[in-house]
């Protein structure tokens, strides 16, 4: 059976670590962590080995959430990959927008077993 592939994009090096070694301890993730919103395009846009689902922050420099998950849904090999935001926003505004371009939302600071929770909720939906 094929390992579910996550990307994870973060500019939080402590969070893509704590991330990595927390999914990778309690699942049978195939986890991939990228430092940055810039790093993550050139990726994903070289990349043919798409992931199941990305985990992403909404509030970084270069380019944020926002504009990524913009990207992914306006490109036709991607749009279909499940996105989860992850943020320290928490004010309503913010909730309601990432419903319109995510899959799910999660906010920091979180438990790893709420994450590994909502990712299987969105993958089960896929």
């Amino acid at each position: 059976m094929k390992k579910i592939k996550i990307m994870v994009v973060d500019d939080n090096k402590d969070v893509l670590f704590s991330v990595k070694e927390g999914l990778t301890a309690i699942t049978n993730y195939e986890v991939h962590t990228i430092n940055g919103g810039n790093k993550f395009v050139k990726i994903i846009e070289s990349d043919d080995d798409l992931p199941d689902i990305i985990v992403l922050d909404i509030m970084m420099p270069e380019i944020d959430g926002w504009e990524i998950a913009a990207k992914l849904k306006q490109n036709e090999k991607w749009k279909n990959i499940p996105l989860i935001f992850l943020t320290a926003k928490t004010d309503e505004l913010s909730k309601g927008l990432g419903s319109l371009t995510s899959d799910d939302y999660i906010e920091k600071p979180f438990e790893i077993t709420d994450l590994k929770n909502r990712i299987e909720n969105v993958l089960k939906k896929k």
